[in-house]
């Protein structure tokens, strides 16, 4: 049934069809029409960032930016779920067209620009959700923020989701903000780090519970930056750190329709690139902190390979779009 869905949607612009499916997907996860693509799955459970998860595969952030369809991926049987990403304010992102497929590399190009209705709307839809699973929540700053202003916009967000995520993600990583990646180097990445854990100390002092701070980082790095990173990270104390974003590289669809348009470049063309970076930063962290996988992982393989190379846990998205939900059934149903 997917296949003729997507084959459908795929005849369309392809955020009209993002759009569409999002709705369908809220309008159908606490009915009767859920049973479309709802599955049952083994527990595989995994234990991580202290916290027990179903399963080691979750939906990587920026498919359910605003916590509308949380119920909906929970049927479908990921094993924890990212929303986000969210910024203090609510903005409309960048310019239309900001959204291009290219279906021979299964792989999508987004500038989306961190589109969201803002954090307050996010917290609203986590408090009605019937999800009792792991939940993350992606957390980034308005485009209007200053760069040496950055630390305030993730620290509004923090206290906000601190009391309703399971794990909090920072997103430094997104190419469609100017100057966000920016935060991932020297001064300005141990300056971010240190104000997020002050806060997020406080905030486990006043409600009582201590929720995991993650670091979502970039693809295009290189080893020097990436082996950086891991010891900022490590120095910080900071508890978890995902890997990767989108890629400006377009080496791997050359030629191809929308190829240069700009952009995070998503899919099966990111795979090796997300797997060095997860294996050179493995051995940077050497066990200090546990290393969540996104980034081209499309099969059993990739997501056995993305494990093998260091990562607890594991995220898929552009995959999720151009399979549908049984690669969620056929990763956690052959992972050991």
């Amino acid at each position: 049934m997917y296949s003729i869905v997507q084959k459908a949607l795929f005849q369309c612009d392809p955020e009209w069809s993002h759009d569409v499916a999002m709705n369908w997907l809220k309008r159908s996860q606490h009915n009767l029409f859920k049973m479309t693509y709802q599955q049952s799955l083994s527990n595989k459970t995994t234990h991580c960032l202290g916290l027990n998860f179903k399963n080691p595969l979750g939906l990587a952030a920026g498919l359910d930016k605003n916590g509308e369809c949380i119920d909906a991926f929970a049927a479908m049987g990921f094993g924890f779920i990212e929303v986000g990403t969210v910024t203090p304010l609510p903005q409309a992102g960048n310019d239309k067209p900001r959204m291009f497929r290219l279906p021979k590399a299964n792989a999508i190009i987004n500038r989306m620009g961190f589109n969201n209705k803002g954090v307050d709307y996010l917290v609203e839809q986590v408090k009605q959700t019937k999800y009792s699973g792991v939940l993350g929540i992606n957390i980034g700053k308005n485009k209007q923020t200053a760069e040496q202003d950055a630390l305030n916009d993730y620290v509004i967000c923090l206290q906000k989701v601190y009391q309703y995520a399971d794990y909090i993600t920072v997103n430094i990583s997104s190419p469609n903000t100017p100057g966000l990646r920016d935060l991932q180097y020297g001064e300005a990445l141990n300056s971010l780090l240190l104000g997020l854990k002050l806060e997020q100390k406080r905030l486990a002092e006043k409600h009582g519970k201590y929720v995991p701070v993650v670091v979502k980082i970039a693809p295009d790095l290189t080893d020097e930056q990436i082996t950086s990173i891991a010891h900022s990270l490590i120095d910080a104390q900071i508890d978890g750190v995902i890997a990767t974003n989108t890629t400006l590289d377009r080496t791997a669809v050359a030629g191809m329709q929308h190829a240069n348009e700009a952009g995070g470049l998503s899919g099966s063309v990111l795979q090796d690139k997300s797997l060095h970076v997860t294996k050179v930063l493995a051995n940077a962290l050497d066990g200090a902190l546990p290393i969540i996988g996104v980034g081209g992982i499309d099969s059993l393989d990739s997501a056995k390979q993305r494990l093998a190379a260091g990562a607890s846990l594991i995220q898929i998205y552009s995959s999720l779009i151009y399979q549908g939900p049984n690669l969620i059934k056929q990763i956690v149903e052959g992972l050991d």
